[in-house]
């Protein structure tokens, strides 16, 4: 007798790019969590920023939200994060 065979369910995961250069706090967060609760788990978002307080900001909202940052790198005065959409919702806005 033959096991049952598994079937997998493929998706195509997405990257969606987001310019936030030029953007001042607190846009460049804002931006970037609505950006996220559009994509799905496993998507990715690629975000360039400009303001520097976005290499400390964006990391603390992706701690809030369950996802992960990839990476984050530096290119001339842009910094540019590649995050996963890791959690299926997000908490709510505390504000």
């Amino acid at each position: 007798m033959t096991p049952p065979v598994r079937l997998a369910i493929l998706r195509r995961m997405t990257l969606t790019k987001l310019d936030l250069i030029g953007l001042k706090c607190p846009q460049p967060v804002l931006r970037t969590r609505k950006a996220l609760k559009s994509l799905s788990p496993g998507d990715r978002l690629e975000v360039h920023c400009s303001d520097p307080l976005a290499a400390i900001d964006i990391p603390h909202l992706i701690a809030q939200t369950g996802d992960r940052v990839e990476t984050m790198g530096r290119e001339e005065t842009t910094i540019v994060f590649l995050i996963e959409k890791v959690a299926a919702t997000m908490p709510p806005d505390r504000n």
